[in-house]
């Protein structure tokens, strides 16, 4: 049997397919597998903020067109861009065993080479690179004098921007935040990464992104081949966990012009906790509160459980713990809601709108580059 898997060409993309193809292999080793390296809209459009950005699907239109029209069978993805709902037909068949989801701080060699090893040491006006208004916010509540603007391109790339060894760049940031995951998967495979993770930090400081740490794998939802030989890779404890940090965004309606952010962990005694945050943009309002959940209760009531749990089949997971797990995220965010959670996000999006480039694009409304369901479906038939 031959499968054709599809990935963008970045070196971190192609090494997250390779792990997989990889894996594959060792649980079935007469499988077949090619990789199909496809460029996304995404990885052109390089100069601008990707929550400013007025067009949808950067990162997936191509690949889900190569899935839907039969060319690959699966696509592998960084969970945490993954959208809550995914376009009629396709689902994300399995998640992968979670890495470090937290993130990292990576300080400029020279200064690293002069002892520098965390964001305290650095000045107090510092220029940190991040894209991610998540990150932002929350680094703001700690260190309001950072100024924080956006850094794009792959991970080598901005990399030689922080660095900026032969001048050739006009910004000189003294750090880059980054997914400690994606980091530590560079290093294993290119050492200019060896040794750059220079602290990690801790949820106190900066809750992480929804899915952030996981790889998950798309099919189409009725590929009952190709899921059934993807489903021995499923890790039952990242599943549960990624359900609620999605149900959680997806009931506050977020995304990559939202600062969201999220913990989850599962405790021995089957008891699933989310810590659940909105932030505004200069980190000075913000509701974080945390709900627990049992997996294993002693009586569930009769409901009619749904086919997927955001976007996410269960495979072999118990159908109760996956409703349960999708029944806290959704739970924990209409408490936040409550709160005044969504005032927050409002002025958070209309602050970020307002800083939006003014493109020939329509609309020039800034939208996450991995839109709602409606709109990507439409999308990938335009």
């Amino acid at each position: 049997m031959k499968l054709v898997a599809g990935s963008r060409k970045s070196e971190l993309a192609m090494l997250q397919t390779n792990f997989v193809k990889s894996l594959l292999k060792k649980a079935n080793p007469k499988l077949e597998i090619e990789i199909e390296g496809i460029v996304t809209k995404g990885d052109k459009v390089l100069d601008v903020a990707l929550s400013k950005i007025g067009e949808k699907s950067l990162f997936t239109k191509e690949l889900e067109i190569a899935l839907q029209e039969g060319k690959v069978q699966f696509l592998v993805h960084s969970l945490k861009d993954m959208p809550t709902t995914l376009p009629e037909g396709m689902v994300l068949s399995t998640i992968l065993e979670r890495e470090s989801p937290e993130d990292a701080v990576v300080i400029r060699k020279d200064l690293a080479d002069k002892g520098i090893k965390s964001l305290d040491q650095l000045e107090k006006t510092a220029l940190i690179g991040s894209s991610s208004l998540r990150r932002k916010a929350q680094l703001k509540r700690k260190y309001p004098e950072f100024r924080i603007e956006s850094v794009r391109g792959n991970l080598n790339t901005r990399l030689k921007k922080l660095d900026n060894v032969e001048k050739s760049y006009e910004t000189e940031y003294s750090a880059l935040i980054l997914a400690r995951a994606g980091l530590e998967r560079m290093a294993r495979q290119n050492e200019t990464f060896v040794g750059r993770l220079s602290e990690t930090l801790d949820t106190k400081t900066c809750l992480y992104a929804v899915g952030q740490g996981a790889l998950a794998i798309e099919t189409m939802a009725t590929d009952e081949k190709t899921i059934e030989l993807l489903s021995s890779l499923s890790h039952e404890e990242t599943t549960l966990r990624v359900v609620a940090e999605r149900s959680f965004m997806k009931a506050l309606n977020g995304g990559c012009s939202a600062p969201v952010a999220v913990e989850s962990k599962i405790k021995d005694d089957n008891i699933l906790a989310l810590t659940g945050g909105v932030f505004s943009l200069d980190g000075k309002e913000s509701i974080i509160k945390t709900e627990n959940i049992d997996l294993c209760p002693a009586k569930m009531p009769k409901i009619k459980y749904p086919f997927d749990y955001v976007g996410i089949v269960r495979g072999k997971i118990d159908k109760s713990k996956m409703y349960l797990a999708m029944k806290l995220g959704r739970e924990l965010a209409e408490h936040l809601i409550a709160d005044g959670a969504m005032k927050i996000l409002e002025e958070a999006r209309a602050a970020n709108e307002d800083a939006a480039p003014n493109t020939n694009s329509s609309p020039t409304k800034a939208t996450c580059p991995v839109p709602a369901a409606k709109d990507l479906v439409k999308s990938l038939t335009s």
